[in-house]
């Protein structure tokens, strides 16, 4: 169930003040006393958005592809598909950092305990991974990767992603090899696998365009 619309803004915060009470404190922390206190509203407030905490949690899930999605949205299309695949892994990164506790939630992790995702709920965000699949296909028809599976790269990314940003979260990505030197590593070493040329690989990544839409 997606949250009522009373109060959209309400509706974010109560999603992002229940998404750090799971992760700081476990789902024992997730009551409507609690979550109310946490924004300043009543409990009713909470019952008017959501009607129980089965469907917080799924909400907590779609708003996190949400945000996940409008970053992707936000990189700009270049004539480089190679760079861009570059510019969206850096932004699923960036995603991730600015909204580290709904990214928990978002992958069902051990803090969702007592509280139920289906399946239904769980594949809800691939549709999050079609910006990358047409970058992946447009850098296989330019020649910057050989022809494949576009959906393979673009899961093989989003595995690597995962590992990365999970490491980086929980402060295990520590120097010489930090999170940076790490993500770099990772994309330009899954383009090459994907028969990128290193250098043109690596150039991509250290020259990858910003955000501002176009796509």
């Amino acid at each position: 169930m997606s949250p009522r619309t009373a109060n959209p803004a309400l509706g974010v915060q109560l999603l992002e003040a229940a998404a750090q009470l799971l992760a700081e404190e476990g789902p024992s922390a997730l009551s409507t006393r609690r979550l109310a206190a946490a924004v300043g509203t009543s409990t009713t407030a909470v019952y008017t958005h959501f009607g129980g905490k089965n469907d917080l949690v799924r909400a907590m899930v779609q708003e996190g592809f949400r945000l996940l999605d409008r970053r992707f949205e936000g990189v700009a299309r270049s004539s480089d598909p190679v760079a861009d695949i570059c510019a969206l892994g850096a932004a699923y990164r960036d995603n991730a950092l600015e909204h580290r506790h709904l990214y928990g939630v978002m992958f069902g992790g051990a803090s969702l305990g007592g509280f139920s995702l289906s399946e239904e709920d769980r594949q809800h965000g691939r549709y999050t991974l079609n910006v990358l699949v047409l970058a992946v296909e447009r850098a296989m028809e330019a020649g910057g990767l050989r022809p494949g599976d576009a959906h393979l790269v673009a899961h093989q990314l989003w595995v690597a992603l995962h590992g990365l940003v999970t490491l980086e979260l929980g402060g295990y990505l520590i120097e010489p090899y930090d999170a940076d030197v790490c993500l770099e590593a990772e994309v330009v070493g899954l383009l090459v696998s994907a028969g990128a040329d290193r250098d043109e690989a690596a150039a991509a990544f250290r020259g990858r365009g910003g955000t501002g839409g176009g796509r």
